[in-house]
């Protein structure tokens, strides 16, 4: 292997190349100088300051320069760009029309008796090349999209630069085809190609078929792999964006309007959450990512927009775990003259709704198990859930210190002074793990609850629900507080235990205050976790997997 000493120029290129943590570069060929490259000895070693060895592997139509611990097979495929570019095929091409998808394309031509060639009709399919079969004159690829994995066949006789195609076509490839309908004398339906175009070069390896992408980590963080190996992954976030589709559809249907209220806010409102802070250059202001668009929302209601909703980012700025992301998606919505009960049948129909439309039944697989989304649903109250399943008394937690440190104790779950937190938390560790059949959990105490109107009957308790499904909550609705007095009561209590330190305490909303002044009919209002029901159609154990970009932490 020759030494030789390229000009300084390229070389810095290269160095920064290997600092930034790229693997290969590809310069000008004019770059190298006036050198008679002809007499070069390929490859040459290049060693940079660090002592890592790059090698200058190809000098026409680009040279190429290779970091020594770029795999072997990495090489090959960057070999295979430049003699594409050397007969003048273009490795990232352009437009190309495709006449339908794979999925179409298998449709349509699914009658086809084995040995049939429809000669009238030429079709144009693109896709990802994921296996290359080579028989002799004829080659097999499978051509796969978004909708399916069709076989092209290749004869030496039709198709234009066969041999190009056959040893320059890495899988991974994207590759446009042009040609005849046809099922194979062994029954498979394919595309006799005549034509082919490239449209991108993959310059990394697939996964291996039989082995794909399991490393869970590595599938987040790599998502586009991950769609691109795993068929059911991508069919995941498909029947994901068909869900939102169709509760856009359900509310548009009842007199619902989707509208959009801000993100940055100079307060964080609407939940208890510790919000996400930012800084607002020009206005030299602090501003918050909202923890939720509640607040807004009923403003519109003040208004006179009577049935709102919006699906939209809410940030908040907790831990992570199979069940919590720090941004997530949200829908809420609100309805002028209604209640809780509103709320609940709303819940129950667009779930029975999603359930139809989008599985074709209402009896759902759930790690092993079966969830039934037939209405009614058990409605169980907080405090008798807390009894049922904890033996736990609400009011003697409200009352009785002595009482909270004995259930401390049992449950390990620390009492530190601020009685919803530990309430919610008690709930938490007994309630939940039973709450697998959709429950709506109703009349919350109203500590945990400063937005919702208080019941009638009884003031230590909320009209409010929380509807669980696979242990944990999907939705939250309430008959939403309109008194603007007990409204700022409420906000009061909040900085209290702001003050004490709960930096998930609301905020004091005096704009809010405000509206309300004006005057908010009756109102019920409910929020669903978009992420959370995708899991419960998808048969997602962790909310990463129906999340396309979840935040991670970065690689060391």
């Amino acid at each position: 292997m020759s030494v030789f000493t390229i000009p300084e120029s390229v070389l810095n290129q290269v160095r920064e190349a290997n600092e930034r943590g790229l693997t290969f570069l590809r310069i000008p060929r004019e770059q190298l100088g006036d050198l008679n490259l002809s007499e070069l000895e390929i490859p040459l070693e290049i060693k940079l300051d660090d002592d890592t060895t790059w090698i200058l592997i190809e000098v026409e139509p680009e040279a190429l320069f290779v970091s020594d611990e770029l795999p072997p097979e990495n090489v090959d495929r960057l070999r295979k760009l430049l003699r594409l570019m050397r007969k003048g095929i273009d490795p990232y091409g352009r437009r190309f029309e495709r006449t339908s998808t794979v999925g179409e394309f298998r449709t349509k031509y699914s009658s086809l008796s084995p040995g049939e060639v429809i000669e009238s009709e030429t079709v144009r399919l693109a896709g990802r090349v994921m296996a290359k079969r080579l028989h002799g004159k004829l080659a097999f690829m499978d051509l796969e999209d978004h909708t399916g994995r069709v076989q092209i066949f290749l004869s030496k006789k039709e198709v234009n630069d066969y041999d190009d195609l056959i040893k320059l076509v890495d899988v991974g490839d994207w590759l446009g085809f042009q040609g005849k309908p046809m099922r194979t004398k062994r029954g498979e339906i394919s595309l006799r190609a005549s034509s082919w175009v490239f449209l991108s070069k993959c310059l990394n390896p697939l996964p291996e078929k039989w082995h794909g992408l399991k490393d869970t980590k590595l599938r987040y963080r790599q998502r586009y792999l991950d769609l691109a190996i795993n068929p059911e992954v991508r069919n995941r976030f498909f029947l994901r964006s068909k869900m939102i589709s169709l509760i856009r559809k359900y509310l548009e249907s009842k007199g619902f309007v989707e509208v959009e209220t801000p993100v940055l806010s100079p307060m964080a409102t609407g939940a208890l959450a510790r919000p996400f802070i930012t800084h607002h250059n020009a206005l030299d202001m602090d501003l918050y990512l909202r923890i939720a668009p509640e607040l807004y929302l009923k403003r519109l209601i003040v208004g006179g927009m009577d049935r709102v909703f919006e699906i939209g980012k809410v940030f908040r700025n907790e831990g992570i775990s199979t069940k919590h992301n720090p941004e997530f998606t949200i829908l809420e919505l609100y309805q002028a003259f209604g209640d809780l009960s509103d709320m609940m049948r709303i819940a129950e129909e667009m779930l029975v709704y999603l359930a139809d439309n989008l599985l074709g039944v209402r009896e759902l697989s759930w790690m092993g198990g079966k969830i039934s989304l037939e209405p009614p649903f058990e409605k169980v109250s907080y405090a008798e859930a807390l009894e049922r399943w904890g033996g736990i008394s609400l009011d003697r937690l409200r009352e009785d210190e002595e009482y909270r440190k004995k259930i401390s104790s049992q449950l390990e779950v620390p009492w530190e002074g601020n009685l919803p937190h530990f309430i919610d938390k008690v709930f938490e560790a007994v309630v939940e793990p039973h709450l697998v059949q959709p429950t709506f959990i109703t009349d919350f105490p109203v500590e945990l609850s400063p937005l919702a109107k208080r019941r009638k009957d009884d003031p230590r308790y909320v009209e409010r629900f929380e509807l669980f499904i696979a242990n944990f909550e999907i939705a939250n609705a309430f008959t939403e507080l309109n008194d603007p007095d007990d409204q700022a009561k409420r906000f009061m209590q909040q900085l209290k235990l702001k003050e004490r330190g709960d930096e998930e305490a609301h905020a004091f909303d005096k704009d809010y205050i405000e509206a309300l002044k004006y005057g908010l009919p009756p109102t019920g209002g409910m929020g669903f976790g978009i992420d959370r029901l995708a899991m419960i159609f998808t048969d997602s154990q962790s909310i990463r997997e129906v999340i396309l970009f979840p935040l991670l932490r970065p690689e060391e």
